[in-house]
């Protein structure tokens, strides 16, 4: 069973006009060395909810995490193995990083402490577009960036935002080929999303422009070797991201900080528990419970920060999370998990929608096809079950 630690830095120079996430601009926060004393308070106060052992992935997200000083981040990882949770050398440790946020001082720090991947915040190699979305760097400060990685033949990812008010066609393709050309070895296009009357929802390409978009995108990547392993990421081979695969196969993971969310096997189905959103109510809940430890979030957490998950929850996050990965539904890993008789309810369902043609079988595996792909969210309303219905 593989196990991995997220750990949220919620620190950014500024927050862009499509964000929901929880971050702040760093001069509206707690002083980076504060937060990091609460992420160990927390650390201490939750380790017992694993057992501690040996981790498969760290991943530092955010926000901007190379923002922060970065003895800091190494400081995390140091303090997570003083309560076992150590790292081996093919332990996968990402860090997010904004362009003009690193340099090779910064770098080197990094590479000396194990951190192996680094995923970029390029979204465009269009500066136009980049001031759109209130990105505060350049095409150029990217380019930048790249050089200093490719230098050092580091394994980077980052993502191409589509579907931005004004975004042609041509462009796009233009930022998938710097994208390929600049050695990224993962990328995941990203559709902009936005709710009517958001200042940019207007001027945006249509739903059919948004699906010929991704098209464009998911064809030259893999004409140019990259492979679509899951609904939003393509990678060369052997360079998924392992950390996300936690998410996606139904793998244990522990969340660290602001408005992070985790899952743990302690419970017959599963359990959920997350941390509160506000920075301000993160550190009161965190002091409280200083100098104390806990062995599961039902004896720590009140009760609006979990979920004991029931037998319908479970089959619907295992559904959905199989299906978007291109290798879909292992029909032996259901068995393992569920009764026969839940079994067959989904084999029903995913033969009537084997009839659309917006799934397929093959060799144990059930899959979305071309048409379900872009269906998806139709398939995984087909595939969500409620509590009467298994």
């Amino acid at each position: 069973m593989a196990f991995g630690v997220y750990v949220h830095i919620p620190y950014c120079i500024q927050r862009c006009t499509y964000c929901d996430f929880a971050t702040y601009e760093q001069s509206k926060i707690l002083p980076p060395d504060q937060y990091v004393e609460l992420l160990f308070k927390e650390i201490r106060q939750k380790h017992r909810y694993y057992t501690p052992q040996s981790l498969d992935t760290i991943y530092f997200g955010g926000g901007t995490p190379s923002l922060i000083p970065a003895h800091l981040i190494v400081a995390i990882i140091k303090e997570l193995g003083r309560f076992g949770y150590t790292t081996r050398p093919d332990t996968e440790i990402t860090i997010e990083i904004n362009p003009a946020t690193i340099d090779e001082e910064k770098l080197k720090v990094y590479l000396d402490h194990g951190v192996n991947r680094f995923s970029v915040g390029a979204q465009t190699f269009d500066d136009r577009l980049l001031k759109v979305v209130n990105r505060e760097h350049s095409a150029r400060q990217t380019l930048q960036t790249l050089d200093l990685l490719r230098a050092y033949d580091l394994n980077f990812s980052f993502d191409i935002l589509f579907a931005l008010p004004s975004q042609t066609v041509a462009g796009l393709k233009n930022d998938v080929k710097i994208a390929i050309e600049q050695g990224a070895r993962h990328i995941s296009p990203y559709c902009l999303t936005v709710p009517d009357g958001h200042p940019l929802s207007k001027g945006r390409p249509v739903d059919d422009e948004q699906i010929e978009m991704f098209d464009i995108i998911a064809t030259e990547l893999t004409e140019n070797g990259f492979q679509q392993y899951e609904i939003s990421n393509f990678a060369r081979p052997g360079f998924e991201s392992r950390h996300n695969m936690l998410y996606w196969v139904d793998e244990p993971y522990w969340s660290l900080g602001l408005s992070a969310h985790s899952y743990s096997k302690e419970s017959a189905w599963g359990t959920r528990y997350w941390n509160i959103n506000s920075i301000g109510e993160y550190q009161k809940q965190i002091l409280a419970f200083d100098g104390q430890e806990f062995a599961t979030p039902t004896q720590h957490l009140p009760k609006e920060q979990y979920e004991i998950l029931e037998m319908h929850q479970a089959l619907t996050d295992f559904c959905h999370t199989s299906m978007r990965l291109m290798r879909g539904l292992k029909t032996e890993q259901l068995a393992q998990k569920f009764p026969a008789s839940v079994q067959e309810k989904v084999f029903g369902l995913l033969k009537g929608l084997e009839e659309k043609s917006w799934v397929q079988h093959d060799n144990g595996h059930w899959s979305l096809t071309r048409s379900g792909l872009v269906l998806s969210n139709k398939v995984f309303q087909e595939l969500t079950f409620l509590e009467g219905d298994v």
